[in-house]
């Protein structure tokens, strides 16, 4: 983190909690086979199958621990939100914002991870946790940033829009 970035969040896949729970019942399904068709003595290879499948899981969920999904960082007057490998950078202007606010992200328990995803007149940005900071532009366009630090995230916007509605 150099000297003019403000904030820097990086958000990994790995600890989405929908995917996690996805991916530990299908590991979870694929063991209690394996038991099954070897409890039962039936002479079936796919029971071993079963058992690689299950162990590839959970080597897959350990990897995707380590895999970026999107760095949000605050500097030189904007927000700047970086997918891995070839998506273009998303840049906020803060001299368009309007106002920021720290909300729920969502009403639901689970929420799928997503970049730049145009709904219902929002544009959404999440991997986990619960709160998120909620930008409008002048132009009435919202953007909802998921993130684990969302009350370090709006403080800090805050404080830049204050100082460039004083310059």
């Amino acid at each position: 983190m150099d000297k003019s970035t403000l904030f820097e969040e990086v958000q990994y896949l790995g600890f989405n909690k929908s995917s996690f729970i996805v991916r530990t019942i299908l590991a979870l399904f694929c063991f209690s086979f394996y038991y099954w068709s070897d409890y039962k003595g039936l002479n079936v290879g796919s029971g071993n199958l079963f058992f690689i499948i299950g162990i590839s899981i959970i080597a897959i969920s350990l990897i995707l621990i380590y895999v970026k999904h999107f760095k949000t960082s605050l500097r030189n007057g904007s927000v700047l939100l970086e997918r891995l490998w070839t998506t273009r950078t998303v840049k906020i202007e803060l001299s368009s914002i309007k106002s920021v606010t720290k909300e729920k992200y969502s009403r639901f328990l689970f929420n799928k991870s997503v970049f730049n995803l145009h709904s219902k007149g929002a544009i959404r940005f999440y991997t986990r946790g619960n709160d998120c900071a909620k930008l409008t532009d002048k132009d009435g366009l919202i953007y909802y940033i998921g993130s684990q630090r969302a009350n370090e995230l709006v403080q800090l916007i805050e404080k830049q829009l204050k100082t460039t509605n004083n310059n």
